[in-house]
């Protein structure tokens, strides 16, 4: 017959084993996640811009090597570093911020080798039109934040889409269809 406290220990156990295994959110930082996108102009160089306002959650179950990722882009934020253009590039022809106002990342999956992420497969939404893209990260990390105090995650990842593929193809192949979107998040645990 099993003592009382044999019972509670086993409880205490299967309790903690649980909350070990439990997904994790957490909130993007976004005074420190930037997502930012690069091109060729002309053959003359590359340019590169970003989105300055971006929100969502990453969910991470590091025991069970699964996560889920979910990205919201104000488009309105684009900063190319010339107002002019700015506004040029929210119209009909590219983003058309006016009828598609944020861009979104969703994630299928989430690829590890061993405890560690390497990869996140998803669908990327701009202009109201969804393509499959796989994010490769290029660094990622879990600590306590020095600064708040609070569980963190962080991360760089990449990816290549063609401008086309959304609707925002025009002047291609002299400015290219070919654009790299690079990712820099932080996000603190809820």
């Amino acid at each position: 017959m099993k003592t009382l406290a044999q019972l509670s220990a086993v409880g205490l156990l299967v309790t903690a084993a649980a909350a070990i295994a439990a997904p994790v959110t957490y909130m993007i930082d976004g005074s420190h996640t930037f997502v930012r996108f690069s091109y060729n102009h002309l053959g003359l160089s590359n340019q590169s811009s970003q989105f300055n306002e971006v929100t969502g959650t990453v969910v991470w179950d590091q025991a069970a090597g699964t996560g889920e990722v979910e990205i919201v882009i104000d488009t309105t934020s684009v900063e190319t570093g010339f107002p002019l253009f700015n506004e040029h590039i929210q119209g009909e022809d590219f983003f058309n911020t006016a009828e598609y106002p944020t861009a979104t990342f969703n994630s299928t999956e989430v690829v590890f080798d061993g405890d560690q992420p390497v990869s996140i497969e998803g669908e990327l939404t701009i202009k109201g039109i969804t393509r499959p893209v796989t994010l490769e990260l290029t660094h990622f990390a879990a600590m306590p934040h020095p600064m708040l105090q609070q569980d963190a995650i962080g991360a760089n990842a990449t990816t290549v889409v063609q401008r086309s593929d959304f609707d925002a193809g025009l002047h291609a192949p002299n400015v290219s269809d070919e654009v790299t979107i690079t990712i820099s998040l932080e996000a603190i645990q809820q």
